[in-house]
Order: structure tokens, then C-alpha cells, then sequence
């Protein structure tokens, strides 16, 4: 499968944590890198965007996948390059917009493409609720009325949103499917008192390769939260052991 997205140089995120998640299931990873990022646990230091006709020769010099799961894409001509060259296979895209520690990773004119450009070509997207939040404001939704937002993505062309519930209170982690004319299925797990940088490119890209394997949506996503979920144990086991 086809990994679009950005280089961090820590190896938490981007195509790097994509690649290692696909091979952790089987998959083969291509990659075609959009930026080139300075960044640790704790900031982002530098970012420099690879320029749109070598993204494009990367995604053309893939040749065919049986998936595509795209991240941070930095700028509209990566944003508009990429969707008009993107492979006819399932495409799931996890809309990088800032950084954890608050660096904008797409400026506003690439966040109007994605939209308008990217999303009717997508099958499904993948936000949590700071970038539904975002999305929301670009779409004139009021702030907190999700349903609202997650239906003009829909009507936009996207084929499915899922809504992650990492940033949200309780004791269990909800993401929740959206699809038009179709019940909301929800996808739960018990939440982990873990940090752990990469979740959002980790069960992207998960998706992909189950999906890419000949699963299911549905199942794809089961399949990918469960093993999200595993990294977060381990993450939190190896937090909590002692140090010798």
C-alpha cells in the first residue's frame, strides 16, 4: 500500500510510523514524502515541504496499490498534486492539520483544497475532535455540533467519517462511523493512561492495510483500534516498569 505523508524525523508519526505499522500487519509499504520535519516528543523545530512534482513522481513511480492512507500533506500544491494523482485503490485519509505540541502542518488555502479537491476522492476520513473542531470552522458549522460538520463532510463525498474519541473524558475510548443512509456504528475500547505519539497515523494506516487484506470497513477498523489499543498497553507497561 501507498503511505502519503510527512517525514518525522523522531519516527513517532508520519510515514516512518505508518510504514513500521504496515509491515507489523503484514502489508508492504510505498511511501511518497510531502515534508521533511525536525520534530521530537515535544516540538516540532523545522518543516520543509518536498516540492509538489516529486510528490507527485513518488505516487506515480509507486505504480498500482491495493490502498492509500494519507497524513500530513503541508501545503495546497501537495494537497491538489495528490488528488490529481491519486492510485484507484481505497483511500483512507487522516487529516493532519497541526501538531501535538500546536504546529500548523497545513496552511488555510491547502485545508479550503483538502475540501473541496481531496475529500470526494476519499473513502474515509479519520479526525479527532480538535480537527473535526477545525473542519467545523472552514465548513461555518457552530463549534460544537459535530453531527452537523460530520454530514457536510459527507455531502462533500466523502464515503465515511470516523470521529475518534482519544481527546474526549471517561473511562472507555469511543470513535464513532458515520456514513450516509447508514446506522452510526460504534467502535469502543477500555481508555489507557498512556502517552503515545502517532495513535492517528497508527490506526490510519491500519485501516488501509486491513482494507487493502480484503476486510471490511467495519471490520478493518475493529481490527485496527485492537491494535492500537495493544500499543497503548505496551506503551504504558514499559512507562511503568522500573528502572535499574
Amino acid at each position: 500500500m501507498l503511505c502519503i505523508g510527512g517525514l518525522d524525523s523522531s519516527g513517532g508519526a508520519g510515514v516512518l510510523r505508518d510504514s513500521a505499522t504496515v509491515h507489523a500487519l503484514g502489508g508492504t509499504a510505498r511511501v511518497a514524502v510531502t515534508a521533511v520535519t525536525a520534530q521530537s516528543d515535544h516540538a516540532v523545530t523545522a518543516v520543509h515541504a518536498v516540492p509538489s512534482k516529486v510528490v507527485t513522481d513518488q505516487i506515480d513511480i509507486a505504480g498500482p496499490v491495493s490502498a492509500v492512507k494519507i497524513g500530513m500533506l503541508g501545503t495546497v500544491g501537495i494537497v491538489e498534486a495528490v488528488a490529481a494523482t491519486l492510485p484507484r485503490a481505497p483511500c483512507v485519509l487522516d487529516p493532519v492539520l497541526m501538531s501535538s505540541s500546536g504546529h500548523m502542518l497545513l496552511d488555510d488555502p491547502g485545508v479550503t483544497a483538502l475540501l473541496e479537491r481531496l475529500l470526494p476522492k476519499v473513502d474515509l476520513l479519520t479526525p479527532n475532535v480538535p480537527e473535526l473542531v477545525a473542519l467545523a470552522h472552514r465548513l461555518g458549522v457552530p463549534e460544537g455540533d459535530h453531527s452537523a460538520c460530520v454530514e457536510r463532510l459527507l455531502q462533500r463525498g466523502c464515503g465515511g467519517v470516523l470521529v475518534k474519541g482519544g481527546h474526549a473524558q471517561g473511562t472507555a475510548s469511543v470513535d464513532h462511523l458515520y456514513r450516509r443512509d447508514i446506522p452510526v456504528v460504534a467502535f469502543t475500547a477500555p481508555r489507557i493512561d498512556a502517552t503515545l505519539r502517532g495513535t492517528g497515523c497508527r490506526l490510519a494506516s491500519a485501516i488501509a492495510v486491513h482494507i487493502a487484506q480484503g476486510a471490511s470497513l467495519v471490520d478493518a477498523i475493529t481490527a485496527a483500534k485492537h491494535h492500537v489499543h495493544g500499543e497503548l498497553v505496551l506503551a504504558r507497561d514499559v512507562a511503568t516498569q522500573p528502572r535499574l
